[in-house]
């Protein structure tokens, strides 16, 4: 039964009940990924300072391991040349799970190392695998909303996730074992559930099975390059910077995560229908214009000394700016032939992990000079982004993937 699973075409899917359909899926595994990566993001900085020892360089060089696997999500279009990617998808987040629930159980520098990897591993693989098929299952004009939801079903299962931080961790005096077991338990339960629950969905294009890089995607992949390079500082950074500057404890983390999380649930849906009806340009310039004032801003903190408050309101502040990059996502699906979908996802995500193989390690030696000096940088990288969406085009087509293109649709 579990390899003769029914295949149906995604126009078949449309006739099936919701709680069925390819959508339905995808926001579920949305919840489950988000449930357990938040959680580990959440107790990673106060377990890693309190239980390993770790100082700014350590915290770097585990970022770095995390972040190879990204580097390597092009291995993905080899994978599903051997097993359909829906099922591929399945296994990651399987893998997610399980390497989170270990976490605890290795102590040391070394072991932290290990495990990151191994649930880096199925993270970077279902992301992309869960990016492709978006861009496959999901249909032009319905993309940007549904990806909304999506978006915002993740930020649920963050939300109940720091819900049960901030009401059980004290009040059951918790330890850290328990925690990231029942996260990761949680993305495997849902990851089996999935594989017997839902048919295989056959996508309405046959998908390249090679490496693909075409000249007409190079705004596409300048803009998630700068995207991941950019995106280290917060990933790496900003809940290191509220645990050494202010001291807040797991609970505090928690409590701030379960705000950021509550308001990228209730945000995101308007910014699908904000793309919807503005575009990706008008979308990704907000995005880019928020994210240099954040980031001069958090510099001051350690300028000025400003009060912990001011540090939390530009914590949430650059989460709900972050949760506008699916703007990307549309941008690409409009410009790219439909064949290209899960190469191309495959290779945007080995793109958007250059920088973070390196960066956050030579990051974590900078810290230990000068903190403020790395928000300066990333400031520097949003300014770039921000050149970046000025070229895209009001109305992006295959035909018109810059403003520089010879077709009405590029202009502004």
């Amino acid at each position: 039964m579990i390899l003769n699973k029914p295949e149906i075409s995604l126009a078949e899917a449309r006739a099936l009940p919701k709680w069925r359909r390819p959508e339905t899926m995808l926001m579920l595994l949305s919840f489950a990924t988000a449930m357990t990566f938040s959680t580990w993001m959440a107790v990673a900085a106060n377990f890693v300072i309190e239980v390993v020892n770790f100082d700014g360089s350590d915290n770097g060089w585990m970022h770095t391991v995390r972040e190879i696997p990204g580097f390597m999500a092009f291995l993905a279009i080899f994978i599903v040349a051997l097993i359909r990617e829906q099922s591929f998808g399945l296994i990651s987040l399987f893998l997610l799970g399980l390497g989170s629930a270990l976490t605890a159980e290795f102590p040391t520098l070394q072991g932290v190392l290990v495990v990151t990897f191994i649930s880096s591993l199925g993270f970077h693989y279902y992301e992309t695998v869960a990016q492709s098929l978006q861009l496959q299952w999901l249909p032009k004009d319905k993309a940007p909303k549904v990806l909304g939801w999506i978006v915002s079903a993740g930020a649920f299962g963050a939300l109940i996730s720091y819900g049960f931080i901030i009401g059980f961790w004290e009040l059951f005096d918790l330890d850290y074992r328990v925690v990231y077991w029942a996260s990761g338990s949680v993305s495997m339960i849902i990851a089996a559930y999935c594989w017997f629950a839902f048919p295989n969905f056959r996508s309405d294009t046959f998908q390249a099975k090679r490496i693909i890089l075409k000249k007409r995607y190079w705004l596409y992949y300048a803009l998630v390059f700068m995207g991941g390079a950019r995106r280290q500082i917060f990933v790496v950074f900003a809940a290191f910077m509220m645990v050494e500057l202010y001291g807040f404890q797991l609970h505090h983390i928690a409590g701030l995560m379960l705000v950021n999380h509550l308001a990228t649930m209730i945000s995101s849906p308007f910014v699908g229908r904000m793309i919807a009806y503005m575009g990706e340009r008008f979308t990704l310039i907000v995005e880019y214009v928020g994210l240099i004032l954040v980031f001069v801003l958090y510099a001051g903190l350690y300028w000025f000394k400003w009060p912990w408050e001011v540090a939390a309101v530009l914590y949430i502040i650059d989460h709900i700016l972050f949760a506008m990059a699916f703007a990307q996502k549309t941008y690409f699906q409009k410009i790219a032939s439909p064949e290209d979908q899960a190469s191309s996802a495959a290779v945007a995500f080995t793109i958007n992990h250059i920088a973070a193989v390196f960066l956050p390690a030579l990051l974590g030696y900078l810290w230990l000079v000068d903190p403020a000096s790395v928000y300066s940088l990333a400031a520097a990288m949003a300014c770039i982004s921000l050149i970046l969406a000025f070229l895209v085009p009001r109305h992006p087509s295959e035909g018109a993937e810059t403003v520089f293109s010879k077709t009405p649709n590029a202009y502004a």
